[in-house]
């Protein structure tokens, strides 16, 4: 409620209380109620500061601003109401002005009749009062004490703090001294031990001690300014000095051991030296002039060791080397002999491995494969190629090389040494090809020996093994030349043979041409893996001079078709041998099969023209002629009638010359097969064509009595084809 003063009332307004049984919800009734002289009538309540609908704006209280915003509405249908009645509105704030003060009175009343009541509540208000101060002073004093109490548990708790903080370095500083006491004391039973006790594996746990000992004086700065460490010093010393003597001793003597006669070094390596390995590690940090003595000492034993075993294994393989060519063992030089002293030929089954592969391939299947062990091979009297024994020198080269290299790592932490040790090794061997590779004309030996270091590289790969790297290139760089000067004299001798000396009046295949078959096919077949490029082109100029060789030879029988028998047998066993290499052949074998189909070709027509000479010449003069086509000279009855009755009658037997020639004259069944059918195909062609023109001729059917049936020589041809 807001008074005339504009103090907003704490009681809350009651609308009921003014309007009385006022319905507000009652918008029927609302809607024909006149409003006229509701103007006047306001304007005359305005004076009236009373009026609650006249109430200034800026007297109306924070409360009853929310609910003046439903308040326009509400109090025009209350003013509405009171109209509706007929009374005025000065009448009705008068009444309602009374109705105000007797709820006033009410209220006096009833607060006279709860006086006593009151005066109670009032001394109990009071009691409490003094309780709750009561308990307020207990309170500030319980506050008091805890305050007090706090302050004394942050004493103790900075105490406490402190006394750990001095503990924990106490701790410290204990496990220092503990430490530093341990490092520097000198337990007798250490000094027994390294003085008088003998190597073993206790001596050497005890030179951990000792180490440890040694290098904490040396590394800790405070450590060396101790007292007690001077004290201390001189007997770790002499301690340091009987030790790297003792086990200098000791190293040397088990290096002696492996200069003993067959001695297995690399048992003798892992089972003894290994176990001792930390000595060399001793040595390393305490004795730096003692360990390069034993180093030094190692290394010029297992030089002079590895030399030694080297130069005899060597010679004992030198013993089983099975010459296989010399500098006159060439593919263009003539075999017979020549003069009264002329050297005498080895077997020929040691020489034919001069220029075929054979089964010296198989070398290249047993890379790891032990190396032979030579008093076994000398007992059983067997020779071997030299790449044989070239296979299993480097064979053993590799295992000892492999042994020694992760030996070295393993003892003596090093790798730089294993070329210290193997120098002299490799100069054993070194000396060893200086005196084989000038005497050796093998080429196939030496492409065999290329392709076996090739091998031998890949294996130190996989070993994952570098110690022989350069050595192996070395070789591979040494083998090269040499092959590359032993194939050049191969090619010399063709391009520079005597075809004189090399003709025989034989036109089956030359055994020089049958040397450069197998000398490529050889080559071939070890280049298929590799595909070099380089021997390729020496393969092809190699294919040139024999080109030119068989030309020359050919050109030395008197007759054509000799010439071409002769070449005709020589490629195809170039054909041959070359298939047996490999199954493409490449370039090589593709050229020689075109000059195959070139002269089997011009033997055809030439075997032909010695047995049907006129049939031929005529068809390929006349045949082709059209008699109705009225010629200068046309063809006659009497042109024909010969050659029908010449054919007719010997045809037959002219055949069989033909097959007995072939026979004769091919080594090759297979490939008198393939001629003497191609010779038998071509005649039915020149004889069907020589048929067709005979139709064409007026009077020809008379002929027809004379003529052989295709079908006969059908039947011929397949006949002579199951002969071979």
């Amino acid at each position: 409620m807001v008074d005339v003063a504009g103090n907003t009332s704490k009681t809350s307004l009651d609308l009921g209380s003014f309007v009385g049984d006022l319905n507000v919800d009652d918008e029927t009734a609302s809607d024909d109620i006149s409003l006229e002289g509701l103007e006047e009538e306001l304007q005359e309540c305005q004076a009236d500061d009373f009026c609650p609908i006249f109430i200034p704006f800026e007297r109306i209280g924070l409360g009853t601003l929310i609910l003046g915003l439903y308040l326009p509405y509400l109090y025009a249908k209350v003013v509405a109401n009171i109209l509706s009645k007929g009374t005025t509105l000065r009448e009705y704030t008068k009444g309602v002005e009374n109705n105000l003060r007797q709820v006033e009175l009410d209220s006096i009343q009833d607060y006279i009749k709860e006086s006593d009541n009151l005066v109670s509540l009032h001394d109990q208000i009071r009691d409490c009062d003094m309780i709750l101060s009561q308990m307020e002073t207990l309170l500030s004093g319980f506050q008091a004490e805890i305050g007090s109490i706090s302050s004394d548990i942050k004493i103790l708790q900075e105490k406490s703090m402190d006394m750990g903080v001095r503990l924990k370095n106490r701790k410290v500083a204990e496990s220092k001294l503990a430490k530093f006491v341990e490092d520097i004391i000198v337990p007798p039973r250490m000094i027994d031990i390294i003085v008088d006790e003998e190597v073993n594996e206790e001596y050497m746990r005890t030179l951990e001690i000792l180490s440890k000992k040694l290098k904490c004086a040396d590394a800790d700065p405070t450590v060396k300014t101790s007292k007690a460490l001077k004290d201390v010093q001189p007997e770790l010393e002499k301690l340091r000095q009987k030790a790297v003597s003792k086990v200098f001793d000791f190293m040397v003597q088990k290096l002696y051991a492996l200069r003993k006669p067959k001695t297995n070094i690399q048992i003798l390596q892992q089972s003894v030296l290994l176990k001792y390995k930390y000595i060399l590690s001793f040595l390393k940090e305490h004795g730096k002039e003692v360990y390069l003595e034993v180093r030094a000492a190692y290394i010029d034993t297992m030089n002079k060791v590895l030399s030694a075993q080297f130069r005899a294994y060597i010679q004992a393989l030198e013993k089983l080397q099975l010459d296989i060519a010399t500098s006159n063992d060439l593919i263009g030089v003539e075999t017979r002999s020549t003069g009264l002293f002329s050297r005498g030929r080895e077997p020929l089954k040691n020489r034919s491995a001069v220029f075929a592969l054979g089964e010296r391939i198989n070398i290249l299947k047993e890379i790891e494969e032990p190396p032979l062990i030579p008093h076994i091979a000398e007992a059983s009297s067997k020779k071997y190629p030299y790449e044989v024994l070239f296979r299993s020198l480097h064979k053993l080269l590799m295992d000892t090389a492999s042994s020694e290299y992760l030996f070295c790592d393993d003892f003596f932490g090093e790798q730089t040494m294993f070329h210290d040790i193997f120098a002299g090794p490799f100069s054993v061997i070194d000396e060893h090809f200086s005196t084989i590779l000038p005497n050796s004309f093998d080429a196939i030996g030496l492409m065999l020996m290329i392709r076996i270091i090739h091998q031998h590289q890949l294996v130190m790969s996989r070993r994952r093994i570098p110690c022989l790297d350069s050595y192996l290139d070395k070789v591979n760089i040494a083998l090269w030349p040499r092959f590359k000067m032993v194939f050049d004299l191969h090619l010399h001798s063709l391009r520079n043979a005597n075809i004189r000396t090399l003709w025989e009046d034989d036109v089956h295949p030359h055994y020089v041409i049958r040397r450069y078959a197998e000398f490529s096919a050889s080559l071939i077949h070890l280049n298929v893996e590799y595909k070099d490029g380089q021997l390729e082109l020496n393969l092809e100029r190699l294919r040139m001079a024999v080109d030119d060789l068989l030309v020359k030879l050919s050109q030395m029988f008197a007759k054509q078709k000799l010439q071409t028998v002769f070449l005709i047998n020589n490629y195809d066993m170039i054909i041959s041998v070359l298939k047996e290499a490999g199954p493409d052949g490449g370039k090589i074998q593709q050229h020689f099969e075109e000059l195959l189909k070139n002269n089997t070709a011009i033997f055809v027509e030439e075997l032909l023209l010695e047995h049907f000479n006129d049939l031929i010449k005529f068809v390929k003069t006349r045949g082709s002629e059209d008699p109705s086509t009225g010629t200068e000279r046309p063809i006659t009855i009497a042109e024909v009638e010969p050659i029908v009755k010449d054919f007719a009658s010997r045809w037959k037997a002219a055949i069989e010359l033909m097959h007995n020639d072939v026979i004769t004259s091919f080594s090759n069944f297979l490939c008198g097969m393939d001629i003497l059918r191609a010779a038998l195909t071509q005649l039915l062609l020149y004889y069907t064509r020589l048929s067709d023109c005979i139709k064409r001729i007026n009077g020809g059917s008379t002929l027809n009595k004379d003529l052989v049936s295709v079908s006969s020589i059908m039947y011929e041809i397949r006949k002579y084809s199951r002969t071979f």
